[in-house]
């Protein structure tokens, strides 16, 4: 599961990044996963363990913990944990290991600027601001009201030359729009994974190829493959024995957006 949410990281961190070119609007994708039986047995497993009365009263501690003044006056020198803590505490208090799972994921574009949003699970509200006049992105974390700058800088980002991406001669419609699949497979924390890419030409002003010329504010040599992969993607798989993780879009709209979705908002504090 690690390999697979640390895959959809380095898509929202420099796939987004770069993709608009003249597009304005928003596009929203759906996510859903798929587990092999072992995984999932897991998972059943570790939710028997969750709703276990003893581990819900170990959560039940730790909130009320939460609220003692000197652990608040810790928390609040540092509101992004303290934030990760709430929603990490939000998300077990309920005790639906499922929820810790990604639902969505939202695009919006803007004069070659981009914010992007994950929905739901362990990254839920996580939001990155990329802006074009600075070839820079930034973590938004807007229930601690904080931001910070993002880099590739030691992820276990992967070589355009360690990628192999193949071009298939299958298509399929996604929304309406000719879609021509891409097998593109690495290794990621020494995991193998598989991605399949369901892009489109179809769509003005967006495409994959921008990519490879704006990496995320990414200073060191690690380059993008996704110059190998023409059009936007409008279905992504990311794959593993374990688990298979789906994205596919449920609505692309052209509309005119705000700029002030496309700033820092004012007040907030920049954090490491």
């Amino acid at each position: 599961m690690k390999t697979i949410l640390l895959a959809l990281l380095l898509v929202i961190i420099t796939g987004a990044g770069a993709l608009s070119q003249n597009f304005e609007g928003t596009i929203i994708w759906k996510v859903t996963t798929e587990m092999d039986a072992a995984t999932k047995a897991q998972m059943d497993e570790a939710q028997k363990k969750m709703n276990d009365p003893e581990t819900q009263a170990q959560i039940k501690a730790m909130k009320e913990k939460m609220n003692d003044p000197q652990f608040k006056q810790m928390m609040e020198s540092n509101p992004q944990m303290k934030a990760q803590m709430e929603q990490m505490l939000k998300m077990t208090e309920g005790g639906n290991i499922n929820s810790m799972m990604p639902t969505g994921f939202v695009l919006k574009m803007k004069d070659q600027n981009t914010l992007t949003k994950m929905e739901g699970g362990m990254m839920a509200n996580f939001e990155v601001l990329y802006l074009k006049n600075k070839n820079t992105s930034y973590r938004i974390d807007r229930e601690a009201k904080t931001y910070s700058v993002m880099s590739l800088e030691g992820m276990d980002t992967v070589k355009v030359s360690d990628v192999k991406v193949t071009k298939t001669g299958e298509t399929a419609k996604i929304l309406n729009y000719t879609c021509t699949k891409y097998i593109a497979e690495s290794t990621i924390q020494g995991r193998k994974v598989q991605q399949f890419f369901w892009t489109t030409k179809d769509i003005k002003g967006l495409d994959m190829k921008s990519l490879a010329q704006q990496q995320a504010g990414n200073k060191n040599q690690h380059a993008l493959f996704y110059s190998k992969i023409e059009g936007v993607p409008l279905k992504m798989e990311m794959k593993q024995p374990e688990m298979t993780m789906i994205m596919e879009a449920t609505e692309v709209k052209k509309q005119s957006l705000p700029a002030s979705d496309f700033a820092i908002p004012a007040g907030y504090k920049e954090v490491k």
